[in-house]
């Protein structure tokens, strides 16, 4: 009888270690839900990255991640860090993927509609796809926690969080007591005569720098934050607009010329008073660490006397500073 209770005993025993030694993976995993609704559930972090979109790169740049990163889109090839680095396209083959032995790809939602069967090919193929790009300033807090989940970097991606929200309230405070503010129209692509729809990093960033956006009634356009705001809406606001900004880059390939010589633009206040203003899209319209370098650009160009006379770490040494340390 005593036999049969310990060989029960051992039985139950070795059945506990069982299902003990299956859920300590899990227990330790970390689960991470992409902008396509895909659950990833993994238990240690990736190494071995392809990051299709800027603003993924200098991300992971800033959390430390420079060797992990193995491949770069086209954009990034500009970087210095990256000019020995592969670079990839979302019209490459799925073969050139695989060769580089990725374990996460990271892309957006535009590459995930455009070449969708190429996503699906390498996810066949056993390799991690993750889309990300947040809508706002809140959802960039999320992103950047989820890139550090992904990376193991979770410390690293709170210091960001918490310093770059630290930084923002110092700018707050900064503009609090100006009055009247500066009224602005802020262009995002000039050909289609757009601009930035209210929760934008852009339209963030002309906030906490002091400035008024006089385009409150844009809509964003196919649920993006890009909206439609056609010249009859432009120069019902012309005898209000202070200072006419413009993001320039690949979106937005604008000149003053451009702007200045646009037909009914002289009738704009900023455009009469030579207050037009271009400012690299990198800094306004990615969900980066260098957004608070976008918040600075525009304060100096709103108000030189209060911004000109900030501690220089809070411009581009600050960016680079951060970055050392995280």
């Amino acid at each position: 009888m005593n036999k049969d209770i310990s060989r029960i005993k051992t039985a139950l025993w070795l059945s506990l270690f069982m299902v003990l030694s299956n859920l300590a993976p899990v227990l330790g995993a970390q689960r991470v839900v992409d902008q396509n609704g895909r659950t990833l559930i993994f238990e240690r972090p990736f190494s071995r990255i392809i990051s299709l979109y800027g603003a993924h790169t200098e991300n992971l740049v800033f959390l430390g991640l420079d060797r992990e990163i193995i491949g770069v889109s086209r954009s990034d090839i500009h970087d210095p860090r990256f000019s020995t680095t592969p670079w990839f396209s979302a019209h490459d083959g799925p073969e050139k993927f695989l060769g580089a032995r990725p374990d996460l790809i990271l892309i957006r939602p535009m590459i995930e509609r455009g070449c969708s069967r190429l996503i699906q090919q390498l996810e066949r193929s056993g390799i991690t796809v993750v889309s990300l790009q947040p809508a706002d300033v809140e959802g960039m807090y999320d992103y950047w926690t989820t890139l550090g989940r992904l990376t193991g970097r979770n410390e690293q991606a709170g210091a960001m969080v918490a310093d770059f929200k630290h930084q923002v309230a110092g700018f707050r405070a900064l503009t609090k007591g100006i009055a009247p503010k500066k009224q602005v129209y802020f262009e995002a692509i000039h050909s289609k005569m757009k601009t930035f729809t209210p929760g934008s990093m852009a339209l963030f960033a002309l906030e906490v720098a002091g400035g008024i956006n006089v385009a409150k009634d844009a809509r964003a356009s196919r649920g993006t934050n890009i909206g439609n705001y056609g010249k009859e809406q432009i120069l019902a606001h012309a005898d209000k607009i202070d200072v006419f900004l413009a993001q320039q880059g690949e979106m937005n390939p604008v000149s003053r010329e451009t702007i200045e010589t646009e037909p009914g633009f002289a009738m704009i206040k900023a455009v009469k008073n030579n207050a037009i203003y271009l400012i690299d899209e990198q800094i306004v319209s990615r969900p980066g660490f260098r957004l608070l370098q976008g918040i600075k650009t525009i304060g100096e160009i709103l108000y030189p006397d209060i911004f000109g006379a900030l501690d220089p770490r809070n411009s581009d040494a600050l960016i680079q500073e951060k970055r050392k340390a995280f």
